[in-house]
This record gives structure tokens, C-alpha cells and sequence, in this order.
């Protein structure tokens, strides 16, 4: 636990304007009733912070101290009035929104107990919890051959959930390092995406003409998206599971003839991104998901702008970064 000094401030990154970050030390509050102050020891690092680290028209600076850090973990430091389901110490992942911090706070139905095997070990909660908001949404059985364009951090857990769901897998991305990584996490094949017509003709070879009975576009840009449609068989089903935070265009005619189900995989209902992220948990404490070879890169807390350049310009290696807070 941290020393009396320690309690009595937050420290924070704070981002000053696009691509630029402080450490501010604010005084640190009491959680009030229905909360819990979590002192945390790290936070995952998400692609969607990378547009807002660039900077869009519509945004104000400085951002809130630890804003854009929502994967946050660490033990529970003080509880407020009504809580009686934590008790300082235990440790907790949260659903939280300023976790590039030495602390957040969160009502007690945004946290969950992280089970004794975890101890140690790094747990991005919410991105567990998005991985498996993506594969409920996905309908995927036993017998769907699936293809996942990107192979990043939540393109490789789903590598995971679907091989473990039965389904035969197909993992494209472009980096050679990440599609080891994919064959690793059980893809049955792997395909290079660095010509898209002979992507194609691959997946196609692959499926004996059929195609992907699902596939999961998991990028978050305009080509991954394009790639992953023509993927999807006749009638099959397209599934959107990367962060868009710009313009897309589709084509619609070609959607619409072959009766492509469209699914948006993003989980906004904060209830249910905290029970995807329950179930993860456990299955990462059960040891059905691993996330060891697939947490790459971890920084200081002062150093949360190196954390954020590496998850844009992803270094030889490079998967998945988290800040030590």
C-alpha cells in the first residue's frame, strides 16, 4: 500500500494539446457513497486514444487529469458510504475513465474482483471485456470458419475465444510477427494482406470457394473493413470489431445482394461490458485465454506519451503497451 504521502495526492497524466503530456499532482479526494478509490497499479494502453492523442477539431485542452485511461487495475485503497462488496486491499480491475493515474474512482458496480491466480500479473479488464463483447456478438460456433483481419491485441484474443469455440480460424494481417503470434493462439492458417487481390484468392483456396461463414474486421480502417467484407460468404456474417473514429464508405450494393449480416460489435451498456469483462477474467484465471505474450510493452506513468507513440507507430514486436502507474 502507498505510504501517507502517497494517499494524499493524485498524480496524473494530463495532455496539454496533441501529442503532448504532463504529470499533475492534484489533491486526492474520498470516494463518495456508492464508490470505491482504487489505488491502481497499471493501465492497458487503447488504440481509440490515438485519435485524440493526434488531436480532432471538435476536442478542448488540457484534458481531465488521467483522461483517456479506461483499462485500469490495482487494489482498492478506501471505500465510500454503502459499499460492502470490496474492502481495502482487495485487488480490482474497474471500468473507469481517468486510470492514467495513480488512482481512480468509480462507483462500485464499474469494478471487478480479480481472482488470487491473477495476482502479479497485468489485467487490462476492460479490453478482456471488450474481446469478449466483440465474440458474443459474433455468433460464433462450432464448424464457422472465421476470418479475423488484424491481428492486434483484440484481433489475437479472438483468435483465442473462436479456437476455443470450435471454429477454424483464419488470421490476416500484415506483419509476419502477427501472424506467428495468430498461428500461436490457434489459427489453423495464416495470410499475408499485403495485396488484396491475392488475399482474396487465398481465403478463397482456403475455403474451397466458399469463403468465411463470419468474418471479423478488427483494424479499424477502411481497408481492413473493405478486406473483411469480401471475406464473408454469401449470407455470412460481417462483423465490425475495430474502433472507426472516421468516415467509412461501403459498398452497399454489393452488401446488400449478397445478404451480408451486419453486425457493430462495440458494447456501450456499462452492465454489460462489466460482466464481458467478468467472464474474461475468469477465463484468463482458468487459463482458457492468455494475455502474456500479447502485453509487449509496459512504461511509467511518466512516460504515458512513449506508451502512446509506440501504440501508433508499433515498434518491431509491438502488440499491446500498458502504463505502470
Amino acid at each position: 500500500m502507498p505510504d501517507g504521502t502517497r494517499q494524499a495526492v493524485l498524480r496524473a497524466a494530463e495532455a496539454t494539446a496533441p501529442g503532448e503530456v504532463r504529470i499533475v499532482e492534484r489533491p486526492l479526494s474520498g470516494p463518495g457513497p456508492g464508490e470505491i478509490r482504487v489505488r491502481l497499479e497499471g493501465c492497458g494502453v487503447c488504440a481509440s486514444n490515438l485519435e485524440p492523442w493526434a488531436g480532432q477539431p471538435w476536442m478542448s485542452w488540457p484534458l481531465a487529469p488521467g483522461e483517456l485511461g479506461h483499462e485500469g487495475w490495482g487494489r482498492v485503497e478506501a471505500v465510500g458510504d454503502g459499499v460492502g462488496t470490496f474492502v481495502p486491499g482487495d485487488r480490482v480491475a474497474i471500468l473507469g475513465y481517468r486510470s492514467y493515474a495513480s488512482h481512480d474512482t468509480v462507483p462500485v458496480d464499474r469494478a471487478v474482483p480479480l481472482p488470487q491466480a491473477l495476482d502479479g500479473q497485468p489485467v487490462p479488464g476492460e479490453a478482456l471485456g471488450c474481446a469478449v463483447s466483440i465474440f458474443r456478438k459474433s455468433g460464433i460456433g462450432a464448424g464457422d470458419t472465421v476470418a479475423i483481419v488484424g491481428t492486434g491485441f483484440i484481433g489475437l484474443l479472438l483468435v483465442q475465444l473462436a479456437t476455443a469455440a470450435g471454429a477454424r480460424v483464419i488470421a490476416l494481417a500484415r506483419r509476419d510477427a502477427a501472424l506467428d503470434l495468430a498461428r500461436e493462439m490457434g489459427a489453423v492458417e495464416t495470410v499475408r494482406t499485403d495485396d488484396h487481390g491475392a488475399t482474396i484468392a487465398r481465403v478463397r483456396e482456403l475455403t474451397g470457394g466458399k469463403m468465411a461463414d463470419v468474418a471479423i474486421e478488427a483494424a479499424g480502417h477502411q481497408w481492413p473493413l473493405d478486406l473483411a467484407a469480401e471475406l464473408t460468404r454469401m449470407g455470412g456474417r460481417l462483423v465490425i470489431a475495430g474502433f472507426h473514429q472516421g468516415p467509412r464508405q461501403v459498398n452497399m450494393l454489393d452488401w446488400n445482394w449478397r445478404a451480408l449480416e451486419i453486425v457493430n460489435a462495440h458494447e456501450r451498456d456499462e452492465a454489460k461490458v462489466v460482466d464481458a469483462m467478468r467472464e474474461g477474467i475468469a477465463q484468463l484465471a482458468e487459463g482458457a485465454l492468455t494475455l502474456t505474450p500479447l502485453l509487449t510493452h509496459d512504461y511509467p506513468l511518466a512516460e504515458v506519451g512513449r506508451a502512446l507513440d509506440a501504440t501508433r507507430d508499433k515498434p518491431d514486436g509491438f502488440v499491446k503497451a500498458w502504463v505502470r502507474c
